[in-house]
């Protein structure tokens, strides 16, 4: 081979084997060139809904696509988390994860999928608090009174599903204050809190994204948040942990895609959702519904997801929780 053939033969060869980073980069530069799903596992209105909407509208204005947001609600979230695993890994199935994947793992026992093995994480939206709460018509105004009531009355509690934080919050209550308060499951947040509102259910464990404007608006009474510190969007609601010695839960959201969906792909959602994290307004709407934002690396948000399911799986596995 002369040397004028060779340096040629070099050439193409080293096109060729560059050739699949030239597709990725291609790929990566043309997504999405669709619009995509944001599917949601609980109603309209529910505070997985809410926020999804909030960051679906941020990612089709910088990414030229628009985010649909399609809510298929049931089973905890389980039928939202089931329609995306099944979805084409091609970025345009998306999942708004609600903290409910993280308890549903123990509490059902014959899933048709592994939240952890059969999804990829993107990112990290926001953690926060939920909130104890009543109708006013209940005549409690503290934490221990609401202690007090509960022993002496037969209580329920609204919660957004089974498995839900709020369900959770409630439960854990049960078991660190001797009481038996009932849970109540319905279809997500919206639905849950207008039963409240009406009077038709005593007290709830709401996100604060679902309560704050009816507390501003004085329909609901809150007793106390229930991570370890006060919220500052509740500073003086004092914390369930003030009264309760180590009660502490939270809510927490983010983004995620069948497994398989390109790394590429995950990268740009990334980088986009940490974008609408840092966005100013984004930021203050966030922080005036009570919420901590999240940024961070995809592997971040799935360390998250691991750390939260083993701990619930294991207070629900203890408390012998069932799904129904």
């Amino acid at each position: 081979m002369t040397f004028h053939h060779r340096r040629k033969f070099l050439h193409l060869a080293a096109s060729a084997a560059a050739l699949p980073a030239v597709a990725r980069i291609a790929r990566a530069d043309a997504y999405p060139s669709h619009p995509v799903r944001l599917v949601v596992g609980f109603a309209a209105g529910s505070t997985t809904d809410v926020l999804a909407r909030l960051m679906g509208q941020w990612l089709s204005q910088r990414l030229g696509q628009q985010f649909v947001i399609e809510n298929r609600p049931g089973a905890g979230g389980n039928i939202g988390v089931e329609t995306v695993v099944k979805a084409v890994p091609d970025g345009y199935t998306l999942l708004m994860v609600p903290p409910a994947v993280a308890a549903n793992a123990a509490l059902y026992e014959h899933l048709n999928f592994d939240f952890v093995r059969d999804t990829a994480p993107v990112a990290g939206v926001v953690r926060l608090p939920n909130v104890a709460e009543v109708h006013p018509s209940v005549p409690v105004n503290t934490i221990p009174e609401l202690i007090a009531y509960a022993k002496a009355n037969k209580l329920s509690y609204a919660s957004a599903g089974i498995g839900t934080p709020s369900h959770l919050a409630g439960q854990l209550f049960n078991v660190m204050t001797g009481v038996n308060l009932q849970n109540v499951p319905y279809r997500g947040d919206g639905p849950a809190m207008a039963d409240l509102i009406a009077g038709q259910i005593p007290l709830a464990f709401a996100t604060t994204i679902a309560s704050i404007e009816h507390i501003r608006a004085g329909q609901l009474r809150p007793l106390g948040v229930t991570t370890l510190k006060r919220s500052d969007v509740l500073p003086n609601i004092p914390s369930i942990s003030e009264f309760v010695p180590g009660y502490e839960t939270s809510s927490w959201f983010g983004i995620a895609a069948p497994a398989g969906t390109p790394a590429d792909i995950i990268e740009i959602l990334n980088r986009e959702t940490n974008a609408g994290l840092a966005d100013a307004a984004i930021n203050a709407r966030l922080a005036d519904m009570g919420c901590m934002v999240l940024p961070g690396s995809a592997a971040d948000f799935g360390k998250l997801i691991a750390d939260e399911t083993a701990k619930w799986g294991k207070v629900i596995r203890d408390a012998g929780i069932k799904a129904g």
